[in-house]
This record gives structure tokens, sequence and C-alpha cells, in this order.
């Protein structure tokens, strides 16, 4: 599964740490471990951002303790957000309808020429701007 660039949405980052679903934990936590072996996992840094605020506003972890996941993650390529990036997104939320911060992830996904966005928030099988969407958390793998 991770031989090409794969783009992480924040779901999937968060799903690592979230204890009230143990079966996504499990898989998200794997797939974070076996693109970081394969050194193919690229992130955003709107992704970090999220990941920020959702973990320490939603889940309840400590700041501190998130900013330590996150230096983890400087392992992982990161795409930084560009006002070319945001124009980009605009275009693309308006040609494929759907929200500004889905398109940001998808020509950020573009941008860093990855062929999987794995989230669950696209629709799984999509094809937006020549990259794949899929759910690593439906059964059919």
């Amino acid at each position: 599964m991770m031989s090409e660039k794969i783009f992480f949405d924040t779901n999937i980052l968060v799903h690592a740490l979230d204890k009230g679903d143990g079966k996504k934990r499990k898989r998200a936590r794997q797939i974070l471990r076996e693109a970081g072996e394969s050194n193919c996992g690229v992130l955003s840094t709107q992704v970090l951002q999220e990941f920020y605020v959702v973990t320490t506003k939603k889940i309840g972890l400590d700041p501190l303790a998130a900013k330590e996941i996150i230096r983890h993650f400087q392992n992982f390529e990161t795409v930084v957000i560009t006002t070319q990036l945001i124009a980009e997104a605009i275009d693309c939320s308006v040609l494929n309808r759907i929200s500004f911060w889905d398109s940001l992830i998808v020509v950020a996904a573009e941008s860093a020429r990855c062929g999987v966005i794995l989230s669950e928030d696209l629709s799984d099988g999509q094809i937006i701007r020549g990259v794949r969407i899929k759910n690593p958390f439906l059964k059919a793998d």
C-alpha cells in the first residue's frame, strides 16, 4: 500500500490518538507507522494546525503533549500553504463543489505529487485533480 506518496487528512492523525474508537485508532496508527517506515507520508501546515486544535479542544490533550506529537510528524514531508495554494483551493472548491478546507487538502496533495489522500471526509474512490480519495476505515480495502 505504501509505495506512492500518501497525503494524510487531519482525521487520520486525530484517530491515532482518539480512544473513542479502538478499531480506527489501531488502523490509523498502523497507517502512520507504515508511512513513516516507507517515507511516503505527506502533511500540510493546515493539517498540523487542525490537529493541534482538535486534539487539545475536543480530545483534551495537553497542549505541550500535542506539540511533542507534532514534532514527531516533522519526519513527514510538509506542504506549506501559500497564497497560490489558497487561490487554487478556491477554484477547486467551486469546480468540485466541496468545502474550501477539503479543497485545500486536495491542492496540497496535488502539489506534493501524492497519488492518494487518506480521509474520511471526502468520497471514497473519488478522483479530484488527479488525486484519488481513500477512506482507510472502510471494510473493503
